[in-house]
């Protein structure tokens, strides 16, 4: 395999190394535009705003490279990505895929920028129609029927969510995606000891990463659901301490939730805090805001959390990019709200949570990850029973940012 093989390869099957293989394919083949290419679709498939900067570089190198008519539609595609225009991006690549549907690397990254938008339904339309115009014996084909287990997961479709990942695991046991689909599935369906023993049989297939790291977040979270709390944190202690932003999110996730059910963090919060410093001003990703957020208010990082709202402030006066809309529905009331609840201010939160708008979901991530919002107004509820502050308005943070109680739009 080429070292371009070797990295599409690695990114179908969820795992690191991809983007280091796609630099040495570039040196490899310096007239190429499809490896300047694929590395820019890496680094704008990371949460990460100094990767999506960085897509600058192999961007400005394919422009000055002959392309053929994929390579120029997915050229089209990644700059409107890197201008922050992601359903631009995706209308690009779904134009493509209408004309060559077996072109499994446009799927790939047209699902991650949806699965960014939040947008489960066209994630299922889009895998279904691939999964149409695949078959078995094609290169890939565990790639495409992992997303599409993925996506139908995501619309609350188990059954065949999991039938398909486990065929997916089966074709392909490397492909990490198919082994995540799986355990949505069954943490969904409060299956959590199969859940366990399915996670202990991925980790011979897993390795360092992102990827597996958040399998592990996973596992915590079938602890959790056992009653386990301590298993949980000692799967905090052992795995979610590296270094990137999908181990930072997983990290906030974990702690964040064994605080609402009442377990002593607050030393991990203040270290967590610290890791999370680095992004505080970033604002651009609203679901990395809102997990920075509950690392800054677990830790009574009230300098950290002021930073992150000035931040999406001036996101939001700027009024640029796919994360505006975002910021303004949901990440920055949701920020608010995870702040108001770490300074004792339940009915803040619970109101700021409540008036959360029916397009909530758009903040990305999978329906795993943003139930995080409900266990956080649960919690609020109960906190605040019997409480003077459900009966009077709640105050305005820190004397600073004003707590709005109305749904948003």
């Amino acid at each position: 395999m080429t070292a371009l093989e070797q990295a599409i390869a690695r990114f179908l099957c969820h795992r690191d190394g991809a983007i280091e293989l796609a630099r040495e394919a570039g040196r490899e083949s310096p007239g190429s535009a499809a490896a300047p290419l694929f590395e820019a679709s890496l680094l704008l498939c990371s949460r990460d705003r100094r990767d999506f900067q960085a897509a600058a570089g192999p961007l400005a190198r394919s422009r000055s490279l002959s392309k053929s008519h994929q390579e120029s539609s997915w050229e089209a595609a990644l700059t409107a990505a890197a201008g922050g225009d992601y359903a631009r991006a995706i209308a690009i690549f779904d134009a493509w895929l209408a004309q060559s549907p077996r072109d499994v690397v446009a799927l790939a990254v047209a699902h991650v920028f949806e699965y960014f938008l939040g947008n489960a339904a066209a994630l299922r339309l889009r895998s279904a129609r691939a999964v149409a115009a695949w078959t078995p014996d094609l290169p890939g084909y565990h790639a495409v029927l992992s997303m599409h287990a993925f996506a139908l997961q995501e619309c609350g479709e188990y059954e065949a969510a999991e039938a398909t990942a486990r065929r997916a695991a089966e074709i392909e046991p490397g492909d990490l995606r198919a082994w995540h689909a799986v355990t949505h599935v069954l943490e969904m369906q409060g299956r959590a000891e199969e859940g366990l023993r399915w996670l202990g049989a991925a980790e011979a297939s897993a390795d360092s990463g992102g990827a597996s790291t958040h399998l592990w977040w996973h596992r915590a979270l079938l602890h959790l659901q056992l009653g386990q709390p301590r298993r949980a944190l000692a799967v905090y202690d052992e795995r979610l301490g590296g270094p990137g932003l999908s181990a930072l999110i997983d990290a906030s996730a974990l702690l964040w939730r064994l605080r609402l059910s009442g377990f002593p963090v607050t030393e991990r919060f203040q270290a967590l805090a610290e890791r999370w410093a680095l992004y505080a001003e970033d604002a651009h990703c609203a679901f990395n805001d809102t997990h920075a957020m509950m690392a800054f208010a677990g830790a009574g990082r009230w300098d950290l959390a002021e930073k992150l709202l000035a931040a999406q402030q001036w996101r939001l006066a700027a009024r640029g990019g796919a994360n505006y809309d975002m910021t303004r529905l949901v990440g920055l009331p949701a920020s608010r709200a995870i702040a108001a609840f770490g300074r004792g201010d339940m009915a803040g939160a619970e109101a700021l949570l409540r008036s959360l708008p029916p397009v909530a979901h758009r903040i990305g991530g999978s329906h795993a990850q943003r139930d995080v919002f409900q266990l956080t107004r649960a919690a609020a509820i109960e906190q605040g029973k019997g409480s003077e502050q459900f009966s009077r308005p709640p105050r305005a943070w820190n004397g600073r940012w004003k707590i709005a109680l109305t749904p948003f739009s």
